[in-house]
Formats: C-alpha cells, sequence, structure tokens
C-alpha cells in the first residue's frame, strides 16, 4: 500500500511534532500517510501542504510546524530557528538523533576531524560506562560532547530584535520608513524577545571517590565552557576552586592538565558543604547564581556534617534558576541515595539524573535545554 519508509518517516515526524508542542495523535499521522500516498513526493510543496493539513489543526501551531519541517526534511539551519522555548526542545532532539546516528548535522566532521563510527560501536560507546573506557573511546566521547555542551538553557532577553513574525510593532522604524510613503504606514516592522543563554554554573566533585569519571567530566566541562559566555565551572573537593579561566583553552589536553593543577585537593577527601558555603558566601554575593540553572556533580559522600549541606542547598536553591544533580553512581540500578550528604541536598535538587556515561549526558543536555520555568527542571 504505502512504502514502509515513508510511514516511519512519518511516525518519527509525528514525534518531532509533539516535542515542540503540537498534539499530533495516530489518527492524524495515519491520514498525513494516506495523504502522502496521492501525491507526487519529489513535490516538496504537495508534501509540505500534505502534512500541513493532516498534522496541524490550530493556527498558532502553523509557525511551529513550519520550522519543525525545515529542520526535519530540509536540514535547514537549526541555531536561527531557536526563538521560542518549544523549539528549544526540537534541537534538543536533533542533537540526540545526530548522537544516535554517529555523524554531525552536515555529515562531515565535529571539531574539524571526522567521526568513524559504525552503528553497533557507536551505541556500545554511548552505553559504557565512563569508568571502563579506553583513551580511543574518550577520544570519540569528546568529540560527541562537543555536540551535547550546545544545548545550553535559554531564557527571555528584555531586548528586542527585528523579527517578521513578531509580537510588537518597531514604531521607530515604522515612522522612519513613513517618510518614504508620504507618511502612510505601508511597511510595518515587528519586533520580538530574543532567546539568549542562561547563565550555567557547574559545581564538579573531584575528590578521591570520584577519580574514575573524573576524564570524562573535565572534557565535558571543557565542552561547556567552550559554548560561550555564561558558564562558570568549580572543582571542589576539601575546597572551592574556580577552573573556567583554565578550562578556556581549544586544547583540551592542555586545558585539563591545567585544571588538575590549579585543583591541589584533587583526588581528596569531600566537603561538600563547606564548598556550598564558600560558593554562597563569594560568588552568591556577587550574583553568579541569581538566575543561574546550577549543576552538582558529586557522588553524595560527606564526611563532614550532613546539616551543612542542607543548609547550603537551601540557600542556593533560592538564588537558582534550577538545581540539577548528577550522580554518577545513580546509573546502577541499585542505587539507592544513602550517603548523608546525598540525602541532606536532595530535598533542594529540582531534578536528580545519573552521569556515568554518554547517553547519561544527552538526557542532561535534554533536561537543560527543556526548562520553561524556575524550578521545573
Amino acid at each position: 500500500m504505502y512504502g514502509s519508509a515513508i510511514v516511519r518517516h512519518v511516525v518519527t515526524f509525528g514525534r518531532v511534532l509533539r516535542e515542540v508542542g503540537i498534539e499530533v495523535g495516530p489518527g492524524r499521522v495515519v491520514d498525513a500517510v494516506r495523504g502522502l500516498g496521492a501525491i507526487d513526493l519529489t513535490r516538496q510543496e504537495d508534501v509540505y501542504f500534505t502534512l500541513r493539513q493532516t498534522l496541524v489543526s490550530r493556527h498558532d501551531e502553523l509557525e511551529l510546524f513550519d520550522r519543525a519541517f525545515v529542520a526535519w526534511f530540509l536540514r535547514g539551519p537549526v541555531a536561527p530557528l531557536v526563538r521560542q522555548k518549544h523549539e528549544r526542545k526540537l534541537q534538543a532532539k536533533i542533537a540526540r538523533d545526530t548522537l544516535e546516528s554517529g555523524r554531525s548535522d552536515d555529515d562531515t566532521e565535529v571539531a574539524g576531524e571526522p567521526i568513524e563510527l559504525g552503528a553497533s560501536a557507536h551505541e556500545l560507546v554511548r552505553e559504557k560506562d565512563f569508568a571502563e573506557m579506553t583513551p580511543d573511546e574518550f577520544e570519540r566521547v569528546r568529540r560527541l560532547m562537543l555536540l551535547l555542551a550546545k544545548t545550553r538553557p535559554l531564557r527571555t532577553s528584555r531586548r528586542r530584535a527585528p523579527d517578521p513574525r513578531g509580537d510588537a510593532l518597531d514604531l521607530r522604524r515604522m515612522l522612519r520608513r513613513c517618510l518614504r510613503s508620504g507618511g502612510d504606514p505601508v511597511d510595518q516592522p515587528w519586533r520580538s524577545r530574543k532567546l539568549v543563554p542562561r547563565k550555567l554554573v557547574v559545581l564538579a566533585d573531584v575528590s578521591g571517590s570520584m577519580d574514575a569519571y573524573a576524564r570524562a567530566l573535565l572534557l565535558f566541562l571543557h565542552a561547556l565552557v567552550g559554548t560561550g559566555r555564561g558558564v562558570e565551572v568549580f572543582a571542589f573537593g576539601t575546597r572551592l576552586t574556580r577552573l573556567t579561566g583554565d578550562l578556556a583553552t581549544r586544547d583540551p589536553e592542555a586545558a585539563i592538565a591545567r585544571a588538575t593543577e590549579q585543583a591541589v585537593d584533587w583526588g581528596s577527601g569531600t566537603r561538600i558543604g563547606e564548598a556550598l558555603r564558600e560558593f554562597n558566601a563569594v560568588y552568591g554575593r556577587r550574583a553568579l547564581s541569581r538566575g543561574a540553572v546550577v549543576v552538582v556533580v558529586s557522588d553524595g559522600w560527606e564526611r563532614d556534617d550532613p546539616g551543612l549541606v542542607a543548609k547550603e542547598m537551601a540557600k542556593l536553591s533560592r538564588a537558582a534558576y534550577a538545581v540539577v544533580w548528577v550522580n554518577p553512581l545513580k546509573g546502577n540500578p541499585e542505587y539507592q541515595p544513602l550517603a548523608g550528604g546525598m540525602r541532606a541536598a536532595l530535598p533542594f535538587v529540582d531534578r536528580f539524573l545519573p552521569g556515568h556515561n554518554l547517553r547519561s549526558l544527552e538526557e542532561l543536555a535534554g533536561v537543560l535545554a527543556g526548562i520553561e520555568r524556575r524550578h521545573a527542571a
């Protein structure tokens, strides 16, 4: 009746539309497949209007559909499309699909080097625990982390920018253009608020209990810092160390060497509460955490009083836009948060995620991209 490839493609596109907020049920997917069976699939315009007619039911969904169609079927540029929060979810999904296919968007390279991974090998490296990886596998993971790190949380800027589909008239520009037409407002320029990256603060545990995951952690932090302004990285063991400047070099190996040299307590004990207290007292007063998404990466083992962890996590939660805790031990199906520091912190955490392999970092990227309101990670 219809090619199985077409059916799979339409079903997958329906999932993409649901990701960006358009309600697409099985009935609409069936109608879309039937409609495509009655047209010439080589005509892009016919395919577009057939899918729009069958999968969209409300006028306010048209813009989201158009952008999803361009990104999915035409492989158009994604970055300029990221203007609304639902579209940010679409970008996160495209990033995940890119990782699953083992290639970049242009099917050529990531970070200047071709990715030569077969499907089975790629799936293996996604699922493999960071603590068990070889140097070659870490190199593959590093190149894929560059894609994940680009998925930053966003916020709406107070500034407006020209946008033909904006929600507010640009009166100054309209008045200037009226001079060309004898005073008639023939041309009506619009503006909309821009989406800009939200501040992202990462507090990474580099104590001895996290040593098995240290290299993967630093590779990911280096990729995050490389995405641009607004990212701050701190390491803590027995004290707090700011690593943002040390990781701000293009060479990941040089960045890791500088970071490990700077954090003199690397591989030592863990004082989570004291590190949080110092962060809140020193950097919290500089409003570094205000309105930021804060990601704590730690196994939660605290050698001091867990009560201090709870007290400082409460302060951090009040200042932050969202708090996400990443624990590599959570990747074990039998894991339970029994450590005192972890139990003390959990009431003030919006999302508690694993961080033991590449797939768990994909989940983290999706969570960061999908935060739409305060403490709703």
